[in-house]
């Protein structure tokens, strides 16, 4: 592995307040002394489900075709079209989280799941982390879920990946990352 950058000492942590919390996070206040000598306070913001992460599905419906699902998405107060996805639970691997989710939310589990990367969710202010998962064998099978309402399924050819891309309702980072991994791997797959 080249290392690009030397590595760097962390800042030691002086400090650490909780300011807020809700059933779902909790916003920390982080007093820090920096290698150098500067002190700051930084916040964070902590997942109230420690060390589970997240997956997010890619579900390939054959070669050419992968599945979307539109579901309301309270933070813009819209409808977005974005790749299934959903919380580990507790004792699951991602690949039985991923499983289990497309089960959830497309009525279909997959035979064959390739983990693809784990992203960071926004490292800045949060340690939340998400499994990008390529789904391919899929075969009927519906579990009940926790969604409010019955979500859109649309099947989208590989094809037409640019009027995805242009689609005001098609906007998550991690939708857009998803699709451009399960991009590079189609085409490698597709040239052997």
């Amino acid at each position: 592995m080249n290392k690009l950058l030397p590595e760097k000492q962390l800042p030691q942590i002086l400090n650490t307040e909780t300011l807020a919390e809700s059933r779902l996070f909790r916003v920390e206040s982080l007093d820090l002394e920096f290698s150098n000598g500067e002190k700051r306070t930084f916040e964070r913001l902590r997942g109230n489900r420690p060390g589970r992460g997240a997956v997010m599905i890619v579900p390939m419906v054959d070669e050419n075709t992968f599945a979307l699902i539109r579901e309301y998405a309270a933070g813009t107060h819209n409808y977005q079209l974005g790749f299934p996805k959903g919380i580990i639970d507790i004792g699951e691997t991602p690949e039985q989280a991923a499983n289990r989710e497309l089960k959830e939310e497309i009525g279909m589990g997959a035979n064959k799941l390739i983990n693809m990367k784990s992203l960071a969710m926004a490292p800045g202010y949060s340690s939340s982390s998400m499994h990008i998962l390529l789904a391919h064998s899929l075969y009927p099978e519906k579990l009940d879920g926790d969604e409010p309402e019955p979500l859109d399924i649309i099947h989208w050819s590989v094809n037409n990946i640019d009027e995805l891309l242009q689609r005001d309702d098609f906007t998550e980072a991690r939708s857009v990352a998803a699709l451009f991994l399960a991009q590079q791997i189609l085409k490698t797959q597709n040239d052997t």
